[in-house]
C-alpha cells in the first residue's frame, strides 16, 4: 500500500537530512530551496499554494540522497 504524501516545510527537511547524516544550516537549506538566476532550484522544493511557504515531500528528499549514494557506488565500482 502506497502511503500517502508527507509535505514538510524548510527547517523539518533539514532536519530530516541532520537524521540522515547531512548537516546543513539554515541558510545553506534555504539557499538548495531558493531558484537560481535560471529559475531553478537544487532540490524540488514548492511553494504551498495555502501556507505561501517552501514545501517538499518527505520521501522525495530521502530518495534524492539515497539516489546519489547509489549513482556514487556505481560510479565507484564501474571504475575498478
Amino acid at each position: 500500500m502506497q502511503m500517502p504524501p508527507h509535505y514538510i516545510g524548510l527547517e523539518q527537511a533539514r532536519q530530516v537530512l541532520a537524521e540522515m547524516g547531512v548537516e546543513l544550516t539554515p541558510r545553506q537549506m534555504k539557499r538548495a530551496a531558493d531558484k537560481d538566476a535560471a529559475g531553478c532550484r537544487k532540490l524540488p522544493f514548492f511553494v504551498d499554494p495555502i501556507e505561501g511557504t517552501l514545501k517538499i515531500e518527505r520521501g522525495t528528499l530521502v530518495n534524492i540522497y539515497r539516489q546519489l549514494q547509489i549513482d556514487a557506488e556505481n560510479q565507484y565500482r564501474n571504475k575498478n
